[in-house]
């Protein structure tokens, strides 16, 4: 316990000063006041008083001593560290993320039903960025094939609607991909070593067998071709690979139920409903993309 003298401006202490702590079982011994005066000289620090006591020892009473100069600022924040963030306490506002979010959760043991309904109106207002509805459509794309060429052909595409920027881009980067997967020989019908094999067992590939299959390689691959709600893209793929029309196949249907509905795919002909040979890439609706 320290008396401070209010009548007194300055601190200052008087001498060092040690204080006794006592641990007995049944009463304390009670120790006499210490007073301290304030001194200009000296900065004010906060005081610590320590006290230990050995279990095995029955003397029950030991002295320690405390330098309060010793114990300095950094010392403290090294013991006891800034609380987290987030914890929705009167002193915690500097939120970092969320503003808004904390202060909900701040509020929800006090007030459930309040935070509540403001959760409820934070999920309406941002709904279109929380849940993305599917821009695609429900109706299975439609695949024929009219005198299709493995090694010469085009791919014809028919949209239901004149596709966007973003639409186009997501169809080069879904045709780049199957022409890259295709040129290094990732669609092999000849290897099929793990779809074939049955599952009941532990899977193994033989490399021996699969170093001695025929390669396939995709040749060479055109440009995508955009007019209106038509496209087309000229193809090589060089040998009979079944599997290669698969895969492309499956990404353009999930692509057409997600994003982007696609009335039909052709695969094959030289001519397509209301499209128009040698039209500039400058008319309104007419583009070319680099695969």
């Amino acid at each position: 316990m320290f008396i401070l003298n209010s009548c007194s401006p300055l601190l200052q202490w008087t001498k060092f000063m040690s204080i006794n702590f006592t641990r007995q079982t049944k009463f304390y011994v009670p120790f006499s006041p210490v007073s301290a005066t304030l001194s200009s000289s000296i900065q004010p620090k906060t005081s610590l008083l320590v006290s230990k006591a050995n279990q095995n020892d029955q003397s029950g009473i030991h002295e320690f001593p405390i330098n309060i100069d010793d114990l300095n600022d950094d010392n403290m924040d090294e013991e006891f560290p800034p609380p987290p963030k987030f914890m929705g306490g009167e002193g915690e506002k500097d939120y970092d993320r969320d503003p808004e979010f904390a202060e909900i959760l701040g509020n929800c043991f006090e007030d459930p039903q309040k935070a509540q309904t403001r959760v409820e109106e934070r999920i309406r207002k941002k709904r279109n960025k929380i849940l993305q509805a599917k821009t695609g459509s429900a109706i299975p794309m439609k695949v024929t094939f009219n005198k299709f060429d493995f090694s010469n052909s085009y791919i014809w595409f028919e949209f239901y609607n004149a596709p966007l920027p973003n639409d186009i881009s997501l169809i080069c980067d879904t045709i780049r991909s199957w022409h890259i997967v295709g040129r290094l020989g990732g669609c092999n019908s000849m290897n099929m070593q793990l779809s074939q094999s049955p599952m009941d067992k532990r899977p193994s590939y033989d490399a021996i067998q699969g170093a001695n299959v025929s390669p396939t390689t995709f040749y060479n691959i055109g440009d995508l071709e955009v007019q209106e709600n038509i496209a087309r893209i000229w193809m090589d793929i060089g040998t009979s690979e079944p599997l290669l029309l698969d895969v492309l196949i499956n990404a353009l249907a999930q692509i057409s139920s997600d994003y982007i509905g696609i009335k039909q795919l052709v695969f094959g002909g030289s001519e397509f409903e209301n499209w128009k040979e040698n039209l500039s890439s400058e008319a309104a609706g007419c583009s070319v993309h680099k695969i």
